[in-house]
């Protein structure tokens, strides 16, 4: 499934040769892959093994990154938001794109042969330790340190939560301190290493969500980890700078995850509607809910065609902050809205347990916290204001 993009379809400057035909197959491999064991990886709180394995077999964590290629990836994120379960996207999302970008932008040519092809088959599981509990937004009051270092080289000290994949995972991409803070300057002397999950000191600590139940979400403890040299990604307490980079990244695939999150969410809507009869006529012959509907799709569409942009210009090495925290912004809060209007609409038996409307329900909330709460993506999009008010 690496095969490159193609050219463009005339008439929509988004979408390239072949597109409709790659979306049907990823479709048909997720209904395989996904769709039949979801459930019950969201009882067992995690992907298992097998479940990565047949990903990889599948192609499906093997696609572009950049460049014409992430049309392709574009496709298949926006289809993996479209099963309905965010735990499994929010699990793959890291696994196949926010995780390993770190390696695929600032890696070094032995890291990525080291990891990459094991991770884009799924033999390997990849998490990413960044966030902490009271390190605010920024990161500023990041604890977790690799101060002390000797011949064989830094030990690793603090705690990192929320961690995707935590209980699955073979490898962390992880952000600690590398000198000591000095007060007022943020990240600065912060770097990112590669932490094996297999290494003395790494303590794991499901810690289960309301929603994203099959995320494997845990609280992961580092004591005395040692890491090597070759352990670090980048220059040495440069930190800052790559996430920068790899944020607008993270909020692109977020956003797209939760644009597909939206499609089934009102394709469940829509069914509901049609078939729930109030008195003696369907629920959907009723003005008020048509019209709350179709403000709905049309919000949807808008938010849609803006995320297919998006994906268009990161291929061509287009995206900025702003493009990418935009469509984080709308793509996880119209989940919001839409999932409240579905339970809504189901009445108790949308918000009876096991419903697939309070799933939705349940999960949409941590799309607008995950990768940037929706408070730091409007302070980001009115720094960015390129126009006067």
């Amino acid at each position: 499934m690496s095969e490159p993009a193609g050219e463009p379809v005339i008439g929509d400057p988004y979408a390239f040769a072949g597109q409709d035909e790659f979306r049907e197959r990823v479709r048909r491999l997720l209904a395989q892959s996904v769709l039949l064991h979801a459930e019950k990886w969201e009882q067992g709180a995690c992907i298992p093994a097998e479940g990565w394995r047949t990903l990889g077999e599948q192609g499906l964590l093997a696609l572009g990154h950049g460049g014409e290629d992430f049309l392709r990836s574009a496709v298949f994120l926006e289809e993996l938001g479209r099963t309905g379960y965010a735990g499994v996207r929010a699990a793959v999302g890291v696994h196949a794109y926010m995780a390993p970008s770190y390696l695929e932008l600032f890696g070094t040519p032995e890291q990525k042969r080291r990891y990459l092809p094991r991770i884009r088959s799924g033999e390997l599981v990849v998490a990413l330790a960044i966030s902490e509990d009271g390190a605010g937004t920024d990161l500023s009051g990041m604890r977790t340190e690799a101060l002390s270092a000797d011949e064989a080289g830094r030990y690793v000290n603090g705690c990192k939560w929320p961690v995707v994949n935590g209980t699955q995972a073979d490898l962390f991409v992880t952000l600690v301190r590398t000198r000591q803070a000095t007060a007022g300057r943020g990240l600065t002397g912060a770097s990112l290493v590669l932490v094996e999950g297999d290494s003395p000191g790494v303590i794991r600590r499901p810690e289960p969500m309301l929603g994203m139940r099959s995320a494997d979400v845990c609280r992961i403890e580092f004591d005395q980890v040692r890491i090597a040299a070759d352990q670090l990604i980048g220059r040495q307490d440069r930190a800052l700078m790559y996430l920068m980079k790899a944020l607008e990244f993270e909020r692109l695939v977020a956003g797209l995850l939760a644009v597909g999150g939206v499609h089934s969410c009102l394709a469940l809507l829509g069914a509901h509607v049609r078939e729930h009869r109030v008195g003696d006529a369907p629920l959907a012959t009723k003005q008020a809910v048509k019209h709350r509907l179709a403000d709905l799709v049309a919000e949807f569409e808008l938010v849609r065609h803006f995320a297919h942009r998006a994906a268009w210009r990161h291929s061509r090495g287009d995206l900025n902050s702003r493009t990418a925290s935009i469509l984080k912004l709308k793509a996880t809060e119209l989940a919001v809205e839409a999932a409240q209007v579905c339970v809504q609409y189901h009445g108790a038996r949308g918000y009876a347990e096991g419903s697939a409307a309070a799933r939705h329900y349940r999960d949409a909330m941590a799309g607008t916290i995950a990768a940037g709460a929706s408070e730091l993506m409007r302070d980001m999009i009115f720094e960015d204001m390129s126009y006067e008010l």
